[in-house]
This record gives C-alpha cells, structure tokens and sequence, in this order.
C-alpha cells in the first residue's frame, strides 16, 4: 500500500481549528499534496553530508588513531545506517502523510508526545541549528576577510558576547540568513539544494585533487595515521564512529516524517534516500579523509577543522568557491535537519499560539541566546555533543520503529490521532503511552551509564546503538507481556 486514502473528517478538522487543538501545519497531506518525487529526495540530503562540523568529526574520529582505511569504511557503513534509520522511520510519513508531530502522537500518545517531541523540536534541533550556524559564520567571515582584509580590525580587538565583532557580525549576517531560507519551508528548500548539489561535487572534487597532489598519492593518505597511539580497539572504533554519525542523524531519523509525509510513494522516499545517503557518504567519507590528511602531511595545522585548511590556500578564487559552498551546504543541512523540524514540533506543542512562521523565529531567538560557539571548540566537543543527542533520541527512534512496524502492524486511524479533548476517554491515542516511557527511560539509562561506572565507558561512546537497540527491544517486550 503506497498511501492510506483515509482521512480525517472534514467536519472534525473544523471543529479542531476553531477551538485551537490544531492548525493547517500539522494536518495531514492528502494525496494530491504529496509531490516529493524519487529525485528530491535523492537531492534532499546529498548536500548534508558535506559541512563544517562534518568534517569537524571526521577530523576527531581520526584522532582516534585509527588507520584512515577503517575510518573509510566504516563512515560508509554509517552511511547504510543512516539510509536504513530515515526510509524505515519515514514510512509513516510516506503511507499517511502525518508529519512527526502526529507521527509521535500515535506513538507516545497525545499528552505522551510532548516531552519527546520537545526533545527533538526543542533541545536538539534548536542547538544543533546554533552549531551550524556558528560554523557557517566562520566560512564567512575568511571569506569577507579575504575580499576586504580591514574588515578584521573592526572593532579593534572588542569582544561581543565572547566573539570578535568581525565574527559577531559574521553569524549575525548568515543568522539572518537561516532564518530567511527557514521562513521559506520546504519549496524554498528544493530549489536551493537543486541548484546547490552540483556546485558541491564541484567544490570537494577540487579539494580532493588538492589532497591527494600536497600528499603525494593515494598511499601516503591512506598511512598517515594522526595519533601517535590507536586510543581505542579497532571493532569498538567502528562502532564509535557508526553510533557518531547515526547521532548526528538522530534528530532528522526521528522526525523524518515531516518530509516523507510530501513523498509521492514509500517506493520514492525510499530508493531517493537511500541513494542519497550511499552516493553523498561515499564521497565524504573519501573526501574528508584525503582533504584532512592530505594537510596534515604538508603540515598544516587544522585540528579537523577544513576552513583552516581553506584558509591557507594561495588562490583567491579557489577560496572564494569553497568558503561560498561551505556556506550553502550549512544553509541547506540547518533547514532540513534543524529549523523546519524545530518549527513544525513548536507548532504541535503550542497550536493555538505559534504557526510554522512563528515557530521558525522563536526556534531562531533560541539559538542565538545559547551562544553556540561554545559547541565549537574541538572535534571532541562535538563527538560529547553529539553522544548526548543519542542518548535522547536513540531510544525514542527505537520505540517509534517497534511501534509502528509490530504494535499498529503499519495501519493507523487518523481520525483516532485528530480528536478534542471532549473525545480523549474513549481514544486510544489520548494520554501517555506508559510502555513508550518506560522503554525508552531504560535504552537512555543503558546510554548514560557508561558515564558513571568506568567499566561500561564503551556503552557511552556508542550511546545512539545501544540506546536505540535498549528502547526497541524493551518495547517489544512490555507489548507482548501484555
């Protein structure tokens, strides 16, 4: 079955609207609204992959001093993860046309749905949005700072905020930017990525070429080992650096429905992301591991950081081109990942106050006030960030996917998911789902105990896996005790 032709009743989306339970932005789409073909979702996440706090974390797998050829193969791996997390959590999406919003509410249950929807909406999609948007300021500003050199004395050392005004003013400008492309949603976002994904296979193919000539070759890169000692056992690398990326995804894995809900077919959502994720992390994972050694060969100091290595470039040209990719790919990552999702889930939370446009600006108002240049300092802050936005969303994806796919067995009532609360003693979907909560307590605990006794540390590396792995199976569990 491609879609579900139910629908709710129109006479019970009226009576939700004019009492405030509910608004345009998180109703289902029918049929005729779904025009996301195999092609945009091939193009959706392709540019992604490639930004700055990327190959921030590449740049800390590789400290692992792990040989480069496992850090290749297993982002690849990640890659396959991530493809299987997003067209199996979408499927919801894609059959019904429910964004993640109500996604969650038949899992969790309507009152049940809150906390884990503001989790995602909240916590990790309005930080994350700061993060790349403080990393998309710096592209900026070696890019502003190369085209009028006296920009960077303005201000004459002041610090604003913890930031140089030149940097301030960087993130405010790209700030406004995001904002701008968020406003927009997602037909605005098509066509940017459009436009954008051939400029980026442009970009990093010259960085590769660049690598590989100051490095001398495929072999010198592949043996260039950044550590002096391997941190860390080769199989538990593999899985540091496959739970890593899944992190990075958690977030977009989870809410994932809030675009395959515009999908023409399950078959499109499926085969366009899976394509996606396999062809974009290919790339990167080449990409990334021949631009940063390839520098660290020839001495450039650039602690994972690809816009140092930018940055020591010879020509104006070449710096241009790639500090503007940069740029657009963050754009693009922050609007699919991090601010649409955050909008949407704001909107579900306060349906009487806040609408899609609305829930763009407070999640933005956010972002800037938690100065997310703090997030910034080094690849393993990142890695640390990133493990504690797997141990909150790990577990809510594993219950999401256990739910759907073995309690609804793939059908749901929309009619039972869209109700007042005059109709919430008779519903199903009303409440808190107990279960829910509990599995996924257990897969956070697994998560963040590694952190607390010594001997467990490698739970806490992984925290995505065995969180997501914990939630599903206890879930599973609890139903079938019943």
């Amino acid at each position: 079955m491609e879609h579900n032709d139910v629908l709710v009743k129109q006479e019970q989306i009226d009576l939700f609207k004019s009492r405030g339970y509910t608004n345009d932005d998180i109703l289902p789409n029918k049929p005729e609204q779904r025009s996301m073909s195999t092609l945009n979702f091939f193009t959706l996440w392709m540019g992604s992959v490639h930004n700055i706090p990327n190959y921030l974390t590449v740049g800390g797998f590789l400290a692992l001093g792990v040989a480069p050829i496992h850090v290749f193969l297993a982002i690849i791996l990640a890659g396959l993860a991530v493809a299987g997390l997003m067209t199996v959590n979408g499927k919801a999406g894609s059959m019904y046309g429910i964004p993640f919003a109500i996604h969650l509410r038949s899992v969790y249950g309507s009152a049940g749905s809150k906390l884990p929807g503001f989790l995602r909406g909240v916590v990790a999609a309005i930080a994350w949005f700061g993060v790349q948007n403080y990393a998309g300021s710096k592209a900026l500003l070696i890019l502003v700072s190369r085209i009028w050199p006296g920009f960077l004395n303005i201000g004459e050392g002041t610090n604003i905020l913890g930031l140089s005004v030149p940097a301030f003013l960087s993130f405010v400008v790209f700030f406004l930017v995001n904002v701008m492309i968020g406003l927009g949603g997602g037909r605005v976002l098509n066509k940017f990525t459009a436009i954008l994904n051939p400029l980026i296979y442009v970009v990093f193919g010259g960085m590769v070429v660049w690598g590989l000539s100051v490095a001398g070759g495929f072999g010198p890169i592949f043996d260039h080992v950044t550590a002096a000692n391997q941190s860390v056992a080769t199989p538990l690398a593999y899985l540091i650096i496959i739970a890593s990326t899944l992190s990075v995804w958690a977030a977009p894995g989870v809410s994932v429905s809030d675009f395959t809900q515009n999908a023409t077919s399950t078959k499109s959502q499926t085969i366009g992301q899976t394509l996606s994720l396999l062809v974009a992390y290919v790339i990167f994972a080449f990409a990334s591991i021949t631009v940063l050694n390839g520098a660290a060969i020839t001495g450039v100091s650039h602690q994972g950081d690809v816009l140092q290595i930018i940055n020591q470039w010879d020509s104006m040209p070449a710096i241009f081109l790639a500090s503007f990719v940069l740029l657009m790919t963050t754009v693009s990552t922050n609007a699919t990942g991090n601010i649409i999702p955050a909008a949407y889930q704001l909107t579900a939370l306060f349906p009487k106050k806040i609408n899609y446009r609305k829930g763009v600006i407070v999640a933005s108002i956010i972002s800037f006030i938690i100065m997310p240049w703090k997030f910034m300092e080094s690849g393993s802050v990142i890695l640390v960030f990133l493990n504690y936005i797997g141990s909150l969303l790990g577990p809510v994806a594993g219950v999401m996917i256990a739910h759907f796919y073995f309690v609804d067995k793939q059908k749901i009532d929309l009619n039972l998911l869209y109700y007042s609360p005059e109709q919430a003693a008779a519903n199903p979907y009303s409440g808190v789902n107990k279960k829910a909560y509990i599995a996924t307590v257990c897969g956070f605990i697994v998560s963040i105990v590694g952190q607390f006794i010594p001997v467990l540390e490698f739970l806490s590396q992984i925290s995505w896996i065995d969180g997501f792995v914990v939630g599903l199976l206890t879930y599973l569990v609890l139903n079938r005790a019943e």
